[in-house]
């Protein structure tokens, strides 16, 4: 067994850093040369706290002048990546990001981490550490926090696939819907159709097939919109089969196609983990090639599984994408108040638990024709149901001082409340999918997310100004939204969650929205 490393002469522990000990088997056997890649998280240049405060908005140009970081901050890092064997991959302020490569030992040693081979139940082998992380003193408050060193599964996909008796359940077989008949249940504004507008989209994991899209989009008698995938530290578009992620990114990009077919679509592929999630969103949110002014994300997992460094600075690069004038549409969880945790407390899911975030919840849709006859809370069963709760980290944000958000039901904390919408997300209400050649029926919040998103684009097209940060205007005009008062996300694993009722909850929000 390897002897833990401590902090080097001078060092001190990252604020935040502190991680748990993998879940699963430890094999000891990593090899002290294996070289990989880790993001080191600068600060930036000047504090951007009171520009959020105002309406104002910068350019992504302006924004790397204002506020990115400092070339004597990145240099400082770069030095002491060279002083420890490591090399510098890229350098970058407006992302506020170093990227570093170099040999298992040489991080060790540079980090102060013992890192070691993990296998997990599934049998998935990562790398893994524990603990804290050390960084010199001349570079503690420069440096924000370190992405990498651990590459276990960062996040899980917020889709379910209907099924029967264990068979998926195709289009035919089921009282589903195709997203743009969701559309015009829901109402959303009929004169615009995202022209103009990028959806940016995150993806863990997974991939598309351009002849299912063809093939899907032909069916709907929609143009096949414009689709771009993008590799961020290495992942690739790389589909497989219908019950893997292909599963969540086919779903995201239909959705946001079929409802915004004039806005054309970048997906950001991402490895799963903190370092690779956390890339994904600085490379969208400061993508000045493709602009994105709205990004859909289906990926999370409870937020007390996160460290504190990852938390601020997933919640630091919403702030950026608020600057931006970017909207972020998070899924809000598909498994109820637990969260898929399972100790006994409610949970909510992050990055939804952002104040910097839309969060979208799930509800179950029945209609007559396009008229609404009923829409409740979705909680199919045990562990099918909308995520919703409330922060036992992030304070109540100013915009929801007057939302009646209740306190959290495991400590009583005055958190931020989530979601803040909802849509259908019942896979027995459904969205008709193509995934790998297979027509499916597919549900979750990670549904609505792409669907919230794709309806923000339609909307920002008839706008002079893209809408950003929609919360607070959201929450001083809740009448953009169609109530439910019905269900909760009470799991049995619990006996702890939260009920639907008039106004906003924290179960659908304020609502399922027909426009901002």
């Amino acid at each position: 067994m390897k002897q833990r490393r401590g902090p080097s002469g001078g060092s001190v522990v990252l604020d935040g850093s502190t991680k748990a000990a993998p879940e699963g088997v430890r094999l000891d056997t990593l090899n002290p040369n294996d070289v990989f890649d880790v993001t080191v998280r600068v600060r930036r240049g000047k504090s951007i706290e009171s520009k959020l405060r105002t309406s104002s908005r910068v350019t992504r140009e302006e924004y790397v002048k204002q506020f990115g970081s400092s070339r004597k901050d990145l240099q400082a890092v770069e030095e002491f990546a060279h002083e420890n064997q490591l090399s510098v991959v890229s350098s970058d302020p407006a992302r506020h990001s170093v990227v570093l490569k170099g040999r298992v030992r040489d991080f060790e040693g540079a980090f102060g981490v013992n890192l070691s081979h993990y296998r997990d139940a599934n049998g998935v082998t990562f790398r893994g550490r524990s603990g804290e992380i050390h960084v010199p003193r001349h570079l503690q408050k420069i440096i924000e926090g370190v992405f990498g060193l651990d590459n276990r599964p960062a996040a899980r996909p917020m889709f379910h696939v209907a099924k029967n008796g264990g068979r998926f359940v195709a289009h035919a077989a089921s009282a589903s819907f195709t997203p743009n008949t969701i559309a015009t249940i829901y109402k959303f504004p009929k004169s615009a159709t995202g022209k103009g507008q990028c959806i940016g989209i995150i993806e863990l994991g997974g991939g598309y097939r351009t002849t299912d899209l063809k093939s899907y989009f032909k069916s709907l008698k929609i143009p096949l919109p414009s689709v771009k995938a993008i590799s961020v530290d290495g992942a690739l578009n790389s589909p497989s089969t219908a019950d893997s992620a292909d599963g969540e990114v086919m779903l995201d990009i239909e959705v946001a196609g079929a409802v915004a077919p004039g806005a054309s679509i970048a997906v950001y592929f991402a490895p799963n983990t903190d370092q690779g999630f956390l890339d994904a969103i600085t490379t969208a949110v400061h993508d000045t090639a493709n602009k994105p002014s709205v990004i859909s994300i289906s990926w999370g997992s409870a937020e007390s599984q996160w460290t504190d460094q990852s938390r601020a600075s997933f919640n630091d690069a919403f702030k950026a994408a608020s600057l931006l004038g970017v909207s972020i549409c998070t899924a809000a969880g598909d498994s109820g108040s637990d969260d898929s945790v399972g100790d006994g407390q409610a949970h909510v899911d992050f990055p939804s638990s952002s104040p910097f975030v839309l969060a979208c919840g799930g509800t179950r849709l029945s209609v007559k024709g396009t008229t609404i006859t009923s829409e409740v809370v979705w909680h199919e069963a045990a562990d099918s149901a909308t995520g919703g709760g409330v922060s036992e980290f992030f304070d109540l944000p100013d915009y929801q001082q007057k939302a009646d958000v209740p306190s959290s039901v495991n400590s009583g904390f005055a958190g931020r409340g989530v979601p803040d919408v909802a849509g259908d997300a019942d896979p027995a209400s459904g969205y008709k999918v193509r995934v790998d050649g297979q027509n499916l029926v597919i549900g979750g919040t990670s549904a609505v997310a792409p669907l919230v998103a794709a309806l923000i684009a339609r909307v920002n097209q008839t706008k002079a100004k893209p809408l950003g940060f929609i919360n607070p205007s959201l929450y001083a005009n809740p009448s953009q939204c169609r109530d439910i008062t019905v269900g909760n996300n009470i799991t049995t694993s619990t006996n702890k969650g939260y009920t639907a009722s008039v106004g906003w909850d924290a179960c659908t929000g304020w609502g399922v929205p027909s426009g901002f």
